[in-house]
């Protein structure tokens, strides 16, 4: 099945971003139907070349329509609602859907406990980059899903980025790395600037200053064969100024906190697991 029927349920965030990859690919040759809980976001959305664009509280059944006629599923809303919107759907799908998940914490188990045998469950992790092609996501197989299935997946989110698949005992542990990921970075320039700003820049200096940094060195890191640890030895001079600065920045001990904070997010994941 090289061009199924895809719905996506819950287009908002991080399916919107999914959306805009699929648009225009040979994946979504067939059509995607979207689901929102607004007739504003379902316009934004029903513009874009091959969408149709379902909004709830005109069509109460929205979700259970697109899903009946699908091939492929991508369950988007947030991981509190997705069991109640599992039951919704259930008794419409198709022998042989393909039911990928976009939830965090949100386990394989839970999907197939409410689907039943004549679904296929893909559980993913996509991250923000998405939205400009340039995401990570990791997939894992449930029970049922086939190499074939798995390919197709893997094949939809390849339209927005990069994909890892791992078996989904890791997928908890790749959310507070490449999921939450682009909170930390953005974080970090957030400080950053905020330091440029301390020393007399305008706060429009400071961001070009600190966000041009980072795309650069991104790009740079992305063409180049060295690893970051390299390339780091090679902007720092012997006795210059940035071995001084990164000796501060080592002596806060980062890889501990980085620890502390992934380990908080799975702990997290976790939770939301257990509740789902």
């Amino acid at each position: 099945m090289t061009s199924p029927r895809i719905a996506i349920l819950g287009a908002g965030s991080m399916g919107g971003a999914i959306l805009r990859g699929l648009v225009g690919s040979e994946v979504a040759a067939a059509g995607i139907t979207v689901t929102n809980r607004t007739a504003e976001k379902a316009r934004d959305l029903a513009e874009l070349d091959g969408v149709t664009s379902i909004a709830l509280e005109s069509q109460p059944t929205g979700n259970a329509d697109a899903a009946a006629t699908a091939d492929l599923v991508l369950i988007g809303v947030k991981p509190a609602t997705v069991p109640d919107l599992l039951r919704e759907i259930a008794p419409h799908l198709k022998h042989g859907t393909i039911v990928v998940s976009l939830a965090a914490g949100v386990t394989v188990a839970t999907f197939e406990s409410i689907l039943g045998a004549d679904v296929s469950v893909v559980r993913s992790m996509p991250n923000t980059p998405a939205f400009v092609g340039k995401a990570v996501t990791g997939i894992a197989a449930g029970t049922a899903a086939s190499s074939e299935q798995m390919s197709l997946v893997r094949a939809l989110f390849e339209t927005c980025g990069e994909v890892l698949e791992v078996p989904e005992t890791k997928i908890d542990a790749l959310s507070t790395i490449s999921g939450s990921g682009p909170a930390y970075v953005f974080l970090l320039i957030e400080e950053l600037t905020k330091a440029a700003v301390a020393k007399g820049f305008t706060i429009d200096e400071a961001r070009r200053m600190v966000e041009q940094t980072f795309i650069g060195a991104t790009a740079l890191l992305d063409a180049s064969d060295d690893d970051p640890a390299e390339l780091r030895r090679r902007v720092t001079s012997p006795n210059g100024t940035t071995e001084r600065a990164v000796a501060v920045l080592q002596d806060a001990n980062l890889d501990q906190v980085f620890a502390r904070a992934t380990d908080a997010a799975l702990a997290r994941a976790r939770e939301l697991a257990a509740s789902s």
